[in-house]
Order: structure tokens, then sequence, then C-alpha cells
């Protein structure tokens, strides 16, 4: 559980309530036709914008990407599979057949290399996963970043639809601040679903692809440099520039093994 996307999120949401709360009630800033013309305006033009399925898949991934913690520390596969190349290199090859692990694509590439396929195949068959992944994340993160786009303009659609019939109804003084205070709630909804929880996923998305591509991306080089017969620690040397240099120091007994 990403326990930190959670805490930003809920913290946001609950100080921005409070603040409104502060002097007002909750009906003071409930208005249900100016908050269905947000909600449904920004849902109607991401549909335009995107495909429904790509649509549903966006918010499938960024609610098991955003609030999971699902991406494995660079320094921990290091240690893995600096554990696969000693197995190799006294079992040979077949040893990695009962090697069980929880990175799906690690255990992609461990099946790929146990099946007796070319070193070739399997790195043309790791980097079409990883494009794969990177094309699933970017679509994702420009669904919510079109949400975010969207949301705020449709709010200030909705402010002038509210001014338009404010101004229809000039003869009552008395309902001008009402019916102002009324217009300018969507503008309110469309900022607050743009930048407490759109925006915020698109970038948390971006994060976790950065973090998927730089993982598949250090499991492909480990593969194709244990099935060359690397030597473990020369390996494991290599990989430590896919950390920074305060992690390189744990990795100190993997390299003197």
């Amino acid at each position: 559980m990403d326990i930190l996307t959670l805490v930003g999120l809920v913290a946001g949401v609950l100080i921005v309530v409070l603040a409104m709360l502060a002097n007002a009630s909750v009906l003071t800033f409930l208005n249900l036709p100016g908050l269905a013309i947000v909600l449904g305006g920004t849902f109607a033009v991401t549909l335009i914008k995107f495909r429904l399925s790509s649509v549903m898949s966006a918010f499938r991934l960024a609610f098991s990407a955003a609030f999971k913690e699902q991406v494995a520390r660079p320094t921990e596969l290091i240690r893995e599979v600096g554990e696969l190349a000693m197995v190799v290199r006294k079992e040979g090859i077949l040893g990695l057949e009962d090697h069980e692990t929880t990175n799906g694509f690690l255990q992609k590439a461990i099946n790929l290399c146990v099946d007796g396929h070319p070193p070739e195949l399997v790195e043309e068959a790791l980097n079409q996963e990883t494009r794969q992944t990177a094309e699933r994340y970017e679509v994702s993160e420009r669904v919510f970043r079109g949400i975010g786009e969207s949301a705020p303009a449709i709010g200030m659609l909705g402010t002038l639809v509210g001014l338009v019939q404010m101004l229809n109804t000039l003869d009552d003084p008395s309902s001008i601040g009402p019916a102002m205070a009324i217009a300018l709630l969507t503008t309110l909804y469309g900022a607050f679903i743009a930048q407490l929880i759109a925006l915020p996923l698109a970038d948390k998305l971006q994060l976790k692809a950065e973090d998927e591509a730089r993982n598949q991306l250090l499991i492909t080089t480990s593969i194709r440099n244990i099935m060359r017969g690397e030597n473990p620690r020369v390996m494991t040397e290599l990989l430590s520039s896919f950390v920074t240099p305060e992690q390189r120091t744990g990795l100190a007994p993997e390299r003197e093994a």
C-alpha cells in the first residue's frame, strides 16, 4: 500500500473541506445542478477524447498503481538477479526452473530462459513487454491529464451559465448575491477535481511508469548478462548504476560474493 498517496489525497481534500466549512455550512457549497454540469461535462469530454476502454483501464491502473506500492526497489532486484546469476553459474540455466519470484516481469524472463529460447528472442520479448507497459501507463496518464484540463473549463462554462441566469433576475437585487455564489461553485468544483484528484494522480502515474521502466530495463540487462555467462560480481557492479551512490554501499556484500 502506497500510504503517502492516500495520506496526501485525504489530507488535501480534508484541508480544503475544513476551510470551506470554517464559516459556512455544507449546504452553502452544495449545488447539485452545478455539480452535475462539472461531473457530467468532464466525463463527456473525456469520452470524446478517449475510448471507453481506455478510460476504464486508466482508472483501474490508477487505483492499482497509485495506491499500491507494487514497484520493487532496484536494490532488491539487484540482489535477486545476483542470486540467479550464482545459480546459473553453478547449475546452468535449468537451475532457475524452481525459482519463484513475486515480480511478474522477472518471472516471465526466467520462464523464457528455462524454455530454451535464444537470447535474442528473450531480449526482444522483454523489450516488447516493456514497451506495452509504458504505453499503458502513458494512456492512463493522458486520461487523467485530460480530466485535469477539462474539469476547470467545464466549471467555467457552468459559471457562465449561472451568470446568465443571474442577469435574467436583476429585477430582484436580493437574489444577486446567492445567485453569484451558486455560479462560482461550478468553477470551484472543476478546480477541486483537477488540482486535488486528476492532476496529482497523473503525476503519480508518470512517476510509477518511470520506476517500472527502470526496473524492467534492469531485469532485461540482468537476464542478458546471465545468459552470456557474465560473472555475478561483475554483473552486480554494472547494475549498481541503477541505484544512487548511497544505496550502492548496501550492495557491497553481493559485489564481494
